[in-house]
């Protein structure tokens, strides 16, 4: 299967995270043949800002904040060649620069207290944190220390330490996250929290369940099943509850139960300053205060490290129909997923693949499928309304030149027929093993669905590379799969014009840059043409006042360029 094959390629190119405890003496991180990179600058210029503030309350629609240096507020970066700030807007570059200074002893023999032997200073440790094996996106330095807290009172220990001494943070999941999340551009601390997965409290009759942010989804809801009982979102496979709120990531299943913003009712979070926020109470509904919850949802770490995640639940359908059907050209499958929608129709899923993908995957399992483009659907409730539905979508489609509609109502058959799209990203790497990819998330309004998949496959199919297109086409998001070989430039470059290309295309459309991979470090340079610049400064004074020494995993989400 490929889906196993791409895990033992993982396993074979780095050590388990977990290595740390198989040694009980830190390593010295200091020896010249492990060193951390050499300090960066440019043209003088420190790339990492130690902010000084202070905050002076006023009203409650405002907040006043003042800075002791630095009177324009405006990050210093590095630049490439073109003086283009690295992140900034018409910025190529997918090697993150920074400054990086030595890690204070103090702060060491800190975190040694505070968590013992769980942490380590071992440059491959390092290395596998500060290289994320699914992003194609690099940084010139790595983290000084990786440590795994076992609790909330450790996190918030080593965060104030770390503001005390003003290092940077990077907090660390599942590490599934394809746009440079996880990079330690400038060093630092990296905060794995895969020691923090227990499941805290289940409230079955409320349909809720407390957690802890390094459990997977998928051990979630193996613990959930025998109570009837799952969380619905399914991104990759891996990725854990807290890198889920961080990215606001959502899946195939978002059509129908909505993304992650949807789904968490509360949350708590470390501050910069090592405080303990909970942003609310277990209610499904509260009009108390601000929205402090969906703030942190989606912000990349950047404001806080997310210790505890109350959760929304769904009972487990009592009846399912997974759909296949084949079409002529990519333009008439969208357009059935179009109209599925506009119907009325619940589907749980809607799927799409362009013919180079169903052809990935049957090279990747010696398959035999239509090399076209392919629709999924998957119906859920009741066996009389599941069947009722496959049949009114089975209409819809042979209007739209569809042919060959199957369906599975078995366990075993419908798990064969969605196993095409599960292993999809990985059949592609089975085409090029030695390849990597750079994968585009744009989202649209339904309705221009079909007409950005068109246009962006005129492109995709006149370049050299490989792309492949999946979809989740009930809300709008697709991704094309852009296979490059990360040793020639100029296909990192073709890679590169073909995602900007789809990006360009999304927006002119209303939409968004990223559907739900989010920010990083690569989509940076679009915001201000999506958000506009008055977003970014608002976006900008939040993460100042909740983390002045910009320690909160620095040189993300916010574009470099923007001043206030």
């Amino acid at each position: 299967m490929a889906f196993s094959w791409w895990f033992s390629r993982l396993r074979s190119s780095s050590r388990t995270i977990f290595t740390h405890f198989r040694s009980s003496q830190f390593q010295n991180y200091t020896t010249p043949s492990t060193a951390v990179s050499e300090v960066i600058s440019s043209k003088g210029k420190n790339p990492f800002l130690w902010w000084s503030s202070y905050l002076v309350p006023i009203s409650a629609a405002s907040l006043l904040i003042q800075f002791q240096s630095n009177p324009s507020f405006s990050d210093s970066f590095d630049t490439d060649s073109r003086g283009v700030g690295i992140g900034g807007k018409g910025s190529t570059e997918f090697v993150v620069k920074g400054s990086h200074r030595s890690v204070p002893q103090e702060l060491i023999n800190d975190l040694k207290a505070i968590c013992g032997e769980n942490m380590s200073m071992d440059y491959e440790e390092r290395s596998v944190h500060g290289k994320p094996q699914n992003s194609f996106h690099k940084a010139v330095n790595i983290p000084d220390i990786v440590i795994f807290p076992r609790s909330e009172q450790e996190v918030s220990l080593i965060v104030k330490s770390c503001n005390k001494h003003k290092v940077p943070i990077v907090p660390y999941g599942g590490a599934t996250s394809i746009e440079g999340h996880t990079l330690s551009p400038h060093g630092g601390v990296c905060i794995d929290l895969s020691q923090m997965k227990s499941v805290k409290a289940l409230h079955v009759r409320d349909m809720d369940v407390v957690v802890e942010p390094g459990i997977g989804w998928m051990e979630l809801n193996e613990y959930l099943e025998p109570y009837g009982l799952f969380f619905p979102l399914d991104p990759g496979p891996g990725a854990t509850i807290g890198g889920m709120c961080a990215t606001r990531c959502s899946g195939s299943l978002a059509v129908r139960y909505g993304t992650m913003r949807e789904n968490v009712i509360n949350l708590k979070v470390v501050l910069a300053n090592g405080d303990v926020v909970k942003t609310g109470n277990r209610a499904r509904k509260s009009a108390a205060g601000y929205d402090l919850t969906r703030l942190v949802i989606g912000s990349e770490g950047t404001l806080g490290v997310i210790t505890e995640v109350t959760l929304r639940l769904q009972k487990i359908p009592q009846y399912s129909v997974v759909a296949r059907c084949n079409f002529p050209s990519i333009k008439d499958a969208a357009d059935v997923a179009i109209a599925t929608m506009m119907s009325g129709i619940q589907v749980s899923r809607v799927e799409l693949m362009d013919e180079v993908q169903v052809k990935a995957i049957n090279i990747a399992n010696g398959s035999n499928l239509p090399e076209t483009p392919t629709l999924l659907f998957e119906f859920v409730g009741t066996e009389a309304y599941s069947r009722e539905q496959t049949r009114l979508v089975q209409k819809i489609a042979s209007e739209h030149n569809g042919s060959d509609f199957i369906f599975a109502e078995e366990p075993e058959a419908k798990k064969e027929l969605w196993k095409m799209r599960k292993e999809a990203l990985w059949a592609c790497f089975a085409m090029e093993p030695e390849y990597e990819a750079m994968i585009s998330d744009v989202c649209v309004p339904l309705s221009q669905l079909a007409e950005l998949i068109s246009k962006s496959k005129e492109v995709l199919d006149a370049s050299p590379l490989i792309c492949a297109v999946v979809a989740h086409a009930g809300d709008g998001n697709f991704h094309t799969l852009i296979l490059f070989d990360p040793n020639n430039e100029e296909h990192r470059k073709e890679a590169e014009r073909l995602n900007h290309f789809m990006v360009q295309a999304a927006l002119s459309m209303e939409g968004t840059c990223t559907g739900e991979h989010g920010v990083g470090t690569g989509k940076m340079k679009y915001l201000e043409q999506e958000l506009g610049i008055e977003n970014l400064r608002t976006m900008k004074s939040i993460k100042a006042a909740l983390d002045p020494n910009n320690i909160m995993n620095p040189g993300k989400l916010i574009p470099p360029h923007v001043c206030f």
